[in-house]
């Protein structure tokens, strides 16, 4: 899963970095610098689909991929309920419903994912080592 999730937020960041243009439509008009705002999260997402892979780095990618997940969901509302029309993507319910469903499962893929959380939403936490 971990792997995966590297892969979804790696490729995910590539295209912040690479079309940026096409993420402008959906940002909510109270974000500043909005072109700046897309690159930054797409640095943000390559960070963190690296980190994933660095043990030490783990728990705090998967808690700020998390947050992460959690702070662009303004941005994916607008594109569902304002109708905003992004090019390669669908613009009908039958997209934006399961995406909108999907992202508190993001949330809880990246915390599991890196050891935060077990299967059932308990925090991890480390064993004390035997004498």
């Amino acid at each position: 899963m971990r792997w995966a999730m590297a892969a979804f937020y790696f490729a995910a960041g590539a295209l912040h970095l690479a079309h940026p243009e096409r993420f402008l439509p959906i940002m909510p008009g109270s974000v500043p610098y909005p072109r700046a705002v897309v690159l930054a999260t797409g640095v943000c997402e390559i960070a963190g689909a690296l980190a994933l892979m660095v043990p030490r780095l783990r728990r705090l990618a998967g808690v700020m991929l998390a947050l992460y997940a959690i702070a662009v969901f303004p941005a994916n509302l607008k594109h569902a309920f304002a109708g905003v029309r992004v090019e390669g993507l669908p613009d009908s319910w039958i997209y934006h419903g399961p995406r909108l469903a999907m992202q508190p499962v993001l949330v809880w893929w990246a915390l599991f994912c890196s050891g935060v959380i077990d299967w059932s939403f308990s925090l991890r936490h480390k064993k004390a080592p035997s004498t």
